[in-house]
């Protein structure tokens, strides 16, 4: 797979550190590359590093130390930082963050209109986007009626309307119910299978987590295990020394074979747990 990201050795200290109060450099030395159309899944518990990683990716943050290159451009180059942001756009965990103008389509031409997009472009692109989230007969709506999850669908939509090669999205979820969570990653999953839209995904939800095409999992600034999700969520002993949770169904499968059963060595979700159950009870009644 074509390298699109990479992160050489990254160190990164808030401004605000302070020596007896701090534990230190929020990202230490951290290493990974992702591929271009790949779909990544960056999880940890609060103080990971992960949400400040995602910040570093369209050069919000940049490095104290070490190298970030977002298609072969350095994220620390001024020369590069608007080409670098209209390749990376960042998906914030809470949508009225993002969200600045009174009516949806208003809303989602807005970052058209920063980067000087002529406006019959600006209103392909608007209702383009709107269909990709499935957001289009709310065009004329105010936000302010929506949905979290709607919300949500909507910065994602401004984001998707500046064509972006790489969408960075930082717990997304983290403040929807099931239904809108469920709503955003069908969106995101659909935009990397469809559109071949690099995802990285910020998430501690880990069932968000075993759908990406690789998991990379973060503890005190460090990458901890990276793979993909089954290589990773096998390891449940490891997780859990970090203070790391695995899907349910992954968990209770693994209590099982810790208790003698033969089962798959790892399952990540309920569906593959539920057929895996019902072939050991089929084998135990012959």
């Amino acid at each position: 797979m074509e390298e699109f990201i990479k992160v050489n050795d990254v160190f990164y200290q808030y401004e605000s550190f302070d020596e007896e109060t701090d534990a230190g450099y929020a990202l230490c030395g951290v290493n990974m590359t992702i591929g271009r159309g790949e779909f990544v899944a960056i999880v940890g518990h609060n103080g990971s590093g992960k949400s400040t990683l995602a910040k570093h990716f369209n050069s919000i943050y940049l490095p104290s130390a070490g190298e970030i290159f977002v298609d072969g451009m350095d994220t620390a180059d001024d020369d590069c930082l608007f080409d670098i942001r209209k390749k990376v756009g960042l998906v914030l965990q809470n949508p009225d963050n993002q969200i600045v103008a009174g009516i949806v389509e208003e809303d989602v031409a807005f970052g058209c209109e920063n980067l000087g997009v002529p406006p019959k472009e600006i209103r392909q692109r608007v209702d383009e986007a709107l269909r990709a989230v499935d957001m289009y007969d709310y065009r004329r709506h105010s936000p302010d009626k929506l949905s979290g999850g709607q919300k949500q669908r909507v910065a994602i939509a401004g984001i998707i309307a500046m064509e972006p090669e790489c969408i960075v999205l930082d717990e997304p979820t983290a403040m929807l119910d099931p239904k809108g969570r469920d709503e955003v990653i069908d969106t995101i999953t659909r935009l990397n299978r469809e559109r071949g839209i690099t995802i990285i995904l910020i998430t501690h939800y880990m069932e968000e987590a075993v759908l990406a095409d690789r998991v990379i999992v973060m503890d005190s600034g460090k990458v901890l295990t990276e793979g993909m999700p089954p290589e990773v969520f096998s390891q449940v002993e490891l997780l859990k020394r970090h203070r790391l949770d695995v899907p349910q169904a992954t968990e209770l499968n693994h209590k099982l074979r810790s208790c003698g059963y033969e089962l798959p060595e790892c399952v990540l979700n309920a569906e593959d747990c539920a057929q895996a159950l019902y072939e050991l009870i089929k084998g135990m009644s012959l």
